[in-house]
């Protein structure tokens, strides 16, 4: 099972908190109107920030009551990413945002969302948390230079591997861009395969 610290009621990080700031860093730099997924949204504190700048949003989590007060927000899916089929499945989007989650298995179907000349933002806990507090399994833990290996051939935009105060957490996080001839020369290969 992954690793969710999105839903409100579950991590006090997110109770009443305002989006990251990674997020709305590289967030700001996004074309308008984008479409936007927030992979593990929880209840939404990313997912209402970009509605609020115009963006079409859709949010994923597991957490029924979650999503309910999203429903004004944007399209909103109820799936268990982890024991159930991808819900989204040939949709990409302009915009791929994750944060405090990491399913291994996943992580192909997410950057598979992330459309030729979209944006993946990802920001999760790194190895090093473990030496101060949850998670502390390996398996919620990103490996040095995990994320960066996840995004080879694409537009490296940032790339932390840092510790982070308020609350105290070591995190790992990128933002990127998929190129967008690389991913049409991936499409033309898998038509005629």
């Amino acid at each position: 099972m992954g690793l969710f610290l999105s839903h409100e009621g579950a991590n006090p990080m997110h109770t009443g908190t305002p989006p990251s700031e990674w997020i709305t860093r590289w967030g700001a730099l996004a074309p308008a109107h984008a479409t936007v997924l927030d992979v593990a949204c929880g209840s939404g504190r990313h997912l209402r920030w970009w509605a609020q700048r115009g963006h079409a949003v859709t949010g994923v989590d597991r957490d029924a009551l979650a999503l309910a007060g999203l429903r004004d927000v944007g399209e909103c899916v109820l799936a268990d990413l982890e024991n159930a089929p991808w819900p989204l499945p040939g949709r990409t989007f302009d915009v791929v945002v994750v944060t405090n989650y990491l399913w291994r298995p996943l992580l192909p179907t997410i950057v598979a969302s992330v459309a030729p000349g979209g944006w993946l933002l990802y920001e999760t806990f790194s190895l090093r948390q473990a030496e101060i507090g949850r998670p502390r399994r390996a398996e919620f833990l990103l490996a040095p230079g995990e994320l960066q290996a996840l995004c080879t051939g694409w537009d490296i935009l940032a790339l932390e591997d840092t510790e982070l105060s308020a609350p105290r957490r070591f995190v790992q996080r990128i933002a990127a861009r998929r190129p967008v001839a690389a991913s049409l020369e991936s499409l033309a290969s898998q038509g005629t395969s």
